[in-house]
């Protein structure tokens, strides 16, 4: 009878999480306080000047969506002249030492012009009230009115890749 009881216990917390997370979108979210790759605290970029094109990704898994990512990159297809794109790097959740995935993440903007930032500590996934993110790629859009329009955690298969870029169209 225990069992029973934590086992339904257990469901209802995993069903509450679940709907907590999946709230309906668009929702407001804020701009937030995370860190540049020197440690500094920073703001996250062209916030209310620009729709927001954000990746928010595990350095365990960088190339997630790697060949989605590309296909974006090549063809343009999400670019404009009212939506910007940058990194955020999730640190808590990853195994690697800070101070290595910094490095990389250095390297790679020396490389590309790319705007990188850190999240330390969950700030986030906790403040936007995104779940989990351990071991996923997540890609959000975020309108210029700061409300988070799109968020798709892990692997995207094409259905979603295109519900992507259908939210991404209008916001270029």
């Amino acid at each position: 009878m225990k069992i029973r009881a934590l086992l339904l216990i257990t469901l209802a917390v995993m069903t509450f999480s679940l709907t907590a997370e999946a709230q309906s979108l668009p929702r407001k979210v804020r701009n937030i306080e995370v860190q540049d790759l020197d440690t500094k605290k920073a703001r996250l970029p062209w916030w209310g000047e620009k729709n927001l094109l954000i990746f928010y990704v595990d350095p365990e898994v960088p190339k997630q969506n790697h060949d989605f990512i590309t296909y974006l990159e090549e063809t343009g297809r999400v670019q404009g002249p009212n939506i910007e794109g940058f990194g955020i790097v999730n640190l808590k959740d990853a195994v690697y030492p800070n101070n290595v995935v910094r490095k990389i993440a250095d390297a790679r903007t020396a490389k590309n012009g790319a705007t990188i930032l850190c999240d330390p500590d969950h700030y986030v996934s906790s403040a936007w009230r995104l779940g989990d993110c351990n071991n996923m790629f997540v890609i959000m859009l975020v309108n210029m009115a700061g409300e988070l329009v799109y968020v798709h955690k892990g692997e995207m298969d094409e259905k979603a890749q295109q519900g992507f870029i259908a939210a991404a169209e209008p916001l270029r």
